[in-house]
């Protein structure tokens, strides 16, 4: 992925969207993958210097694909992560005590802690979460992108 031109590097743009794990890295490795509604929102923000958001805990995630194999990724996990981190196309949310406060009410539709955490976040900053998991798109717990 190509880094946003340096002018709009300048301005602090805040984020309209987080991105699901499994969306990071399908637009780094496999971005035939994705839907056209998401590639379309992926490269209107990368044309606009748009950051998008990812939560702390799909760092988390795409460490422990890498660390059972379960990737297609030609980097390595320094570079990958590295890159998710320097980039200013991406914004690391951590998890914070707001966010746990929202896993704690969401109920339990979700049982997946990384997805729940993943919802909270886009919820508790008011995003759209870009994703392609039927469990979450059914749960109607955050506005999508799919």
């Amino acid at each position: 992925m190509e880094c946003p031109p340096r002018r709009h590097r300048l301005i602090a743009l805040r984020p309209r969207f987080l991105l699901d794990t499994h969306i990071i890295v399908r637009w780094l490795s496999e971005s035939a993958r994705l839907s056209r509604e998401q590639a379309r929102v992926l490269n209107d923000a990368t044309r606009t210097g748009e950051p998008v958001a990812l939560s702390g805990i799909s760092l988390l995630e795409i460490a422990v694909l890498f660390a059972r194999g379960r990737h297609r990724m030609k980097s390595t996990p320094a570079e990958l992560l590295g890159t998710l981190d320097d980039n200013p196309a991406f914004q690391v949310l951590p998890i914070t005590v707001d966010i746990a406060t929202e896993v704690a009410t969401m109920g339990g539709t979700l049982s997946d802690p990384a997805d729940r955490a993943i919802v909270a976040t886009a919820r508790v900053h008011r995003l759209r979460l870009i994703t392609s998991d039927q469990r979450i798109i059914e749960s109607r717990l955050v506005a999508i992108v799919d």
